[in-house]
């Protein structure tokens, strides 16, 4: 990392910045052109193993081509802010960031996909309650993880 200032080692602060997102890109190649996708996800943690989870129509460009390419990156960011200066190169933007890289596998069984949905949901509610996916939904719906290979944080804070 060219800045080594802004980076965040601490795993817990990772997590916590990985909290305050709720949006994730992801980076993928349909064998063209690399092609960027918004999405909401949810995420596990074991150990300091990260694996996200977000789901989609069964169909479409971005299912294309993960099936043709499954590796992946990824990136998240949220606490923004306007930093202003003197002059228009002083100004400057507060942020906290995770960028990384893994493989995605679509889930097929129904226990595996409402596992990652449950992750999706509490993350994206707050509750840590057990939510309902009714098995139609879930027949039609692709559920993805991704395995996060790498990935780092990144956090630049108004002085």
């Amino acid at each position: 990392m060219r800045r080594e200032e802004k980076e965040v080692t601490e795993f817990e602060k990772k997590i916590a910045i990985i909290d305050a997102c709720k949006v994730m890109r992801l980076g993928i190649y349909d064998g063209q052109i690399p092609y960027v996708v918004p999405v909401n996800f949810g995420y596990s943690v074991k150990g300091e193993e990260l694996t996200l989870y977000f789901h989609s129509a069964k169909e479409g460009r971005k299912i294309d081509a993960l099936n043709t390419f499954p590796l992946v990156c990824f990136e998240m960011d949220c606490e923004h802010e306007l930093i202003e200066g003197k002059l228009a190169c002083n100004y400057s933007y507060a942020f906290a960031s995770i960028i990384g890289t893994g493989t995605v596998w679509f889930l097929e069984s129904p226990a595996e996909k409402v596992e990652a949905l449950q992750f999706i949901m509490e993350h994206q509610t707050g509750k840590k309650i057990s939510f309902h996916f009714e098995e139609v939904m879930l027949t039609r719906t692709a559920v993805c993880k991704l395995v996060v290979n790498e990935y780092t944080a990144k956090r630049h804070e108004v002085s």
